[in-house]
């Protein structure tokens, strides 16, 4: 019994170690794919609400990116390949008598190719639309889930009460799980409730100005662009493009209006963070292998003064010091090694014993798993192949540390005294 709990030791501190690299790993590699997902050889410049100490008293300031500044970084940045502005308001979308409070976006045919969306049914907006500011629109999945429920929404018009319009369904999207924020600047991005028109048409039919009530005032901004992403036409000139987009727009720096967010830099932090967070995350483990250890040595020692007889009457017989170390450190070692390899196995199953947990977990308490981060209910664990052979190592490293003073100690046993002992 005491072997099995001391193996058991061991067991625990192994399979921690696998099981903690794992999951920290699947948690930086979902945070890279997020980060990926924007683009590296891309800049962002968002339009962000300045401190209201530097709002207007009169409740009616324009601030943030400007159509001008679009012209202006498109065509005078030698390394900018292509430009993208977007503009979003909250809008109210009406089908019949069905209502959805969602995102409306105006944007350009490059929008698509640039957040990796897919078409379900019809085609995205195209520059022809843009050209003649067409009254088209593009669906979210959702959108035309909760609108039209089972009818086919191609060829059909839904109505935006704000402002009065009609606009021409052309096409629906896929499904798109929203992005984690990233970045000081930089929100979470959610498709699912999301509109899609020409920006051209946006700014001729709905304008620059956004009103507001709060507290029983009307409050107005004045806003041209919530976001231009540029993408450069390598890698390598993504830096030094930043740099002379931030010398660009450094008017803004007194307003504290907009915010340059680089996905390249942020990747390179996210590789440096999932290092330093799964390096933390094994010393956790090895914490385990250390009690394991000690655990390994406490047994032996007192296993050590058990056999005292048993000792003395080898010695007697003829054993030397190293026969009876040899004897020790062969019993330590076969029971650090007997809980590496059992470790490792259930090391193995982390994928497999997450999901199911997680599985039982959404069905015994949904509400309660709805309420966290996507990055709880949807990572997955990725095995760090170098854990394992690691892991084995660490685990006979610990076994024969922590043999070594029992066996000196049954090694040093005078003989005599020994076959005395009761």
């Amino acid at each position: 019994m005491r072997s099995i709990l001391t193996v058991l030791g061991i067991f625990i501190g192994v399979a921690s170690v696998i099981w903690l690299l794992a999951i920290s790993k699947g948690i930086g590699d979902e945070a890279q794919r997020q980060i990926e997902s924007l683009g590296a050889d891309t800049i962002m410049i968002r339009t962000i609400k300045p401190p209201s100490e530097k709002m207007s008293a009169q409740g009616l300031t324009p601030y943030g990116l400007t159509r001008d500044e679009f012209d202006l970084l498109s065509t005078s940045v030698p390394t900018v390949k292509s430009a993208l502005p977007i503009r979003e308001l909250r809008r109210q979308f009406q089908f019949k008598d069905r209502k959805l409070d969602g995102r409306l976006v105006g944007c350009t045919p490059e929008y698509f190719e640039v957040n990796r969306l897919e078409m379900q049914d019809g085609h995205f907006i195209t520059d022809a639309d843009c050209f003649r500011r067409e009254t088209h629109c593009v669906l979210s999945a959702k959108v035309a889930e909760r609108l039209f429920l089972h009818e086919d929404p191609i060829g059909q018009r839904i109505y935006m009460p704000e402002n009065q319009d009609f606009y021409l369904v052309v096409g629906v999207l896929k499904p798109k799980g929203a992005t984690a924020a990233v970045g000081g600047s930089m929100a979470a991005q959610d498709f699912t409730n999301d509109v899609y028109i020409p920006i051209q048409t946006l700014h001729q039919r709905i304008g620059d100005m956004v009103m507001s009530v709060r507290s029983g005032s009307r409050e107005g901004e004045v806003i041209e662009l919530n976001q231009i992403t540029l993408r450069v036409n390598q890698v390598a000139d993504v830096k030094r493009t930043a740099e002379l987009v931030e010398s660009a727009l450094s008017g803004h720096a007194k307003m504290e209006d907009i915010a340059v967010v680089v996905p390249l830099e942020l990747l390179e932090q996210a590789r440096t963070t999932r290092a330093m967070f799964m390096v933390f995350m094994g010393m956790i483990a090895a914490i385990s292998l250390l009690v394991g250890g000690i655990g390994i040595m406490n047994i032996m020692l007192a296993t050590v003064t058990e056999r005292t007889r048993e000792i003395g009457i080898r010695r007697a017989l003829g054993a030397k010091r190293k026969d009876i170390i040899r004897q020790f450190l062969i019993e330590t070692s076969v029971l650090s090694l007997a809980g590496g390899i059992t470790g490792i196995l259930f090391g193995l199953l982390c994928g497999p014993a997450v999901r199911g947990a997680r599985w039982l977990a959404m069905e015994w308490f949904p509400e309660q798993m709805a309420g966290l981060p996507d990055v709880v209910r949807t990572v997955e664990p990725s095995i760090v192949p170098e854990s394992i052979p690691g892991a084995f190592l660490i685990s006979l490293i610990v076994g024969v540390v922590f043999g070594i003073y029992p066996a000196m100690r049954a090694a040093k046993m005078n003989p005599i005294e020994a076959l005395r002992h009761e």
